[in-house]
């Protein structure tokens, strides 16, 4: 399903123009993918609806700050 050609992936605004950045797509059945966008035809971390909302509120919050 990640490596489905008809997928939408996409990269935020605030990445820069030569930047590491992954790429997020949301995919069918509520699932989101993560890839590394220097490989786009590699593996791709697969989230449900809900654990990708709560990791993004969980970034936001500072809860992986070091």
């Amino acid at each position: 399903m990640a490596n489905d050609p008809d997928a939408n992936w996409f990269r935020s605004s605030h990445s820069g123009a030569h930047s590491n950045y992954v790429e997020i797509a949301f995919l069918p059945n509520t699932l989101v993918g993560v890839r590394n966008s220097k490989n786009p035809s590699g593996p791709a971390l697969m989230f449900t609806s809900a654990e990708w909302s709560a990791s993004t509120a969980a970034i936001t919050h500072g809860e992986f700050d070091r």
